[in-house]
């Protein structure tokens, strides 16, 4: 892999982590909150 395709990889995976953060912030319920936590660890969004 290239050294920018490795810049714009990261950069997504970024932009993922973010979503997924902000998703949670946002989460109506706490039952909706524990469930994207949930999906979030079994994806491996954060590391």
């Amino acid at each position: 892999m290239n050294v920018a395709a490795k810049i714009r990889a990261r950069r997504a995976e970024a932009r993922t982590r973010k979503a997924v953060n902000r998703a949670i912030d946002q989460a109506a319920t706490p039952s909706m909150r524990h469930e994207l936590i949930t999906l979030a660890q079994t994806q491996n969004v954060w590391r």
